[in-house]
């Protein structure tokens, strides 16, 4: 573990996790959040020059493309999908994923701006994601030539939407990628990691789950999709933290995809915080996850390497 990883994950347990439990208990934080989250929309994160970022128009909602170098293969892409619990977070937020995730994996990034909480639905969401697939589909991108990606809320959304493109029977992706998913949503206590997650308090993402998931199944594999079938699915890259609250949410769904026979690269960072990824700024650990994610997406096309066997951490 860096320096830096130990220095950033003290201050995050002195400052970002209590002011989670304080501010997450009353619906009126949520929108409060949503509506700084609009004000995040207006401030433009710096990125390197080589980076070029351009607003994205589809037919449910906007996004914006992030191109991480130059020579990449237009024919190729990658739909993320950010965090930010269904409530927060943009496009905008999550440029030092974008721009890297483009640049490892050689392709544009269409970053969705898709609906959230606490005005939309967590089928809103997902129709979002279903559309900007399908816009992809539309504008001759091949569903071999996509690759889903997202985090935390994000991973969730990818996951669902993966399951629910299986269900109807249209054309899978490449493959996916899944930063810290959330993925169980039901209301079970997850005691594992409760005092050791830098970030994220246990009873706050729980309050949340409840929020997003009254008067739905939880156990809805499109609800929770640890619950779901993974059968036929497209290979999976999951990454998580060794200490994060959502730690076993990851594990239990690389278990399931495995037992399901799905190829399954699964990275368990020491002691990384809640999708690390976006700090790669300042973590080396996080710059370092986009290597093992370029080796996954060589590994998907067919070049030398295992899709299942995770380089150390």
């Amino acid at each position: 573990m860096s320096w830096q990883a130990r220095a950033l994950t003290g201050f995050m347990r002195g400052t970002v996790k209590p002011a989670s439990s304080l501010l997450m208990r009353h619906p009126l934080a949520l929108v409060c959040a949503a509506r700084l989250g609009d004000l995040a929309r207006l401030v433009q994160l710096p990125y390197p020059e080589q980076v070029a970022v351009a607003p994205a128009h589809l037919s449910s909602c906007g996004g914006e493309w992030v191109r991480g170098g130059e020579g990449l293969d237009e024919r190729k892409v990658v739909l993320y999908f950010h965090g930010g619990g269904y409530f927060s977070c943009s496009p905008g937020t999550h440029r030092p994923i974008t721009w890297r995730l483009s640049a490892a994996a050689g392709r544009p990034v269409l970053a969705l701006d898709y609906r959230q909480g606490p005005v939309h639905t967590l089928a809103d969401s997902l129709s979002d994601a279903m559309d900007a697939y399908d816009c992809l589909l539309g504008r001759g991108h091949a569903a071999g030539d996509i690759v889903l990606a997202g985090d935390s809320a994000g991973g969730h959304l990818t996951l669902a939407t993966l399951l629910a493109l299986r269900d109807r029977g249209l054309p899978l992706p490449a493959a996916a990628i899944c930063l810290s998913p959330w993925t169980d949503l039901t209301d079970a206590p997850r005691r594992a990691n409760r005092w050791q997650d830098p970030m994220l308090p246990e009873s706050r993402v729980r309050w949340l789950a409840r929020r997003w998931t009254s008067g739905l199944d939880p156990r809805d594999p499109l609800v929770s999709p640890v619950h779901g079938d993974f059968t036929a699915l497209p290979p999976l890259m999951i990454v998580t933290g060794s200490t994060e609250v959502l730690r076993d949410e990851g594990r239990r769904v690389a278990e399931r995809a495995r037992r399901a026979g799905v190829a399954v690269r699964y990275e368990e960072w020491d002691r990384m915080p809640h999708v690390f990824p976006i700090l790669a700024d300042v973590l080396p650990e996080a710059r370092l996850a986009f290597r093992h994610i370029a080796r996954f997406l060589g590994a998907v096309a067919g070049r030398p390497g295992s899709l299942e066997d995770p380089a150390a951490a």
